[in-house]
């Protein structure tokens, strides 16, 4: 019997392995029912069985085993497919594994039929094979511009529709703040209520940037004539009254100006000063330097509070590193050191410079940012 007869006449059978392997999957939404499982697969089936009994030159034979057949105005059974799949929680590789493991079944089923060797048994499962690879090229397109499409729609909701109550939030408080009536317990509430917000609208917007790198735009940097020691005092006055029981030591030597994007450069003073604060030792001083040679600038901050594990330095800077490896319990010095540290190297790349870190008991956690004076 013909591959493509063989498959239209088993359906019941080869989509039972196919949901058995598919139930088969771990996934971290609800199980899905026998019907959710098998979706769109006997469509993707009945679709290969008659491409294979369509007649075709060797080189559109060729074009389908490359993922580059001929379009199709109508969503196929094979994009469906991905986005429901998608939605149901399966990640690319699982979905990509599901047309493997169809691959194998169906030859496996026909071939232990036992059907007398012939010459058109290669070719059928050739021919089944390129459109295999054509379904699964059209999975994997669809899969990734959903995912794209996605990004895009997150990305505006955090830039607008969640920024715009958070930016109410923080503009009452201030409001309130400046309330006479207000007794010693309710502008402690409200101080409380602001710093939240401001927390809040930090994490968004360390969001944005990173939907945008993930967007291949990158960090947005615009360098105008600016004075990083002005900044990096700004910052450092603002956590210092933010945290009054941190010491926080700034030392500069000289003004250092260039060629920055200030509001960028103020969130990796903060973001690196900050996380001194909070993972550092606060019986000792957190000692903050910035200074020139003319050609470059040095930034430096260091604690000395539990040194950061050297497991952990290699991905400190890579987000999808660090949390490919750190379950979300992580406990530690490295605990918390995701998203800002991520962006802050952006940033500073960004600029032409680069970001290190040395962490150990003797000498305390430190940071070195170095950039290029740029007039």
């Amino acid at each position: 019997m013909r591959l493509p007869d063989f498959i239209l006449k088993n359906l019941e059978l080869i989509l039972q392995a196919w949901e058995e392997f598919a139930r088969s999957i771990d996934i971290s939404m609800p199980a899905m029912d026998s019907q959710g499982l098998r979706n769109d697969a006997e469509h993707i089936l009945r679709a290969v069985a008659l491409d294979m009994r369509t007649s075709q030159t060797l080189q559109q034979q060729i074009d389908k085993s490359q993922g580059l057949g001929p379009l199709n105005e109508k969503k196929s059974a094979a994009e469906s497919h991905a986005l429901t799949r998608l939605t149901a929680g399966f990640t690319l590789e699982q979905t990509v594994s599901e047309y493997r493991a169809l691959r194998s079944s169906v030859l496996r089923l026909w071939l232990a039929q036992g059907y007398p060797k012939r010459d058109h048994q290669i070719e059928d499962m050739i021919r089944f094979n390129e459109a295999i690879d054509q379904a699964l090229a059209e999975s994997i397109a669809a899969y990734g511009r959903a995912v794209d499409t996605t990004r895009k729609t997150v990305l505006g909701v955090l830039g607008h529709d969640l920024r715009t109550p958070l930016g109410a939030v923080m503009l009452g408080a201030d409001l309130l703040r400046r309330t006479e009536e207000l007794g010693s317990r309710g502008k402690k509430i409200i101080a409380q209520i602001s710093t939240s917000v401001q927390s809040a609208n930090q994490m968004v917007q360390d969001l944005l940037d990173l939907a945008r790198c993930n967007l291949g735009t990158g960090i947005p940097v615009q360098p105008e004539n600016a004075n990083l020691t002005s900044v990096c005092k700004s910052v450092v006055d603002e956590l210092t009254v933010a945290h009054p029981k941190a010491n926080i030591i700034f030392t500069d030597t000289e003004p250092v100006t260039g060629q920055y994007d200030p509001s960028r450069m103020a969130q990796v003073f903060s973001n690196l000063i900050g996380n001194a604060v909070r993972h550092g030792n606060l019986q000792r001083p957190i000692n903050v330097t910035l200074n020139g040679d003319g050609t470059t600038a040095y930034f430096c901050v260091q604690n000395h509070g539990e040194p950061i594990p050297p497991s952990a330095l290699p991905t400190l800077f890579d987000p999808e590193g660090r949390y490919s490896r750190y379950s979300e319990g992580e406990q530690g010095a490295s605990s918390g050191l995701g998203l800002g540290l991520f962006i802050a190297a952006q940033i500073v790349e960004g600029h032409g410079g680069k970001i290190e870190v040395e962490s150990t008991l003797e000498h305390g956690t430190i940071f070195r940012v170095t950039l290029p004076v740029c007039q």
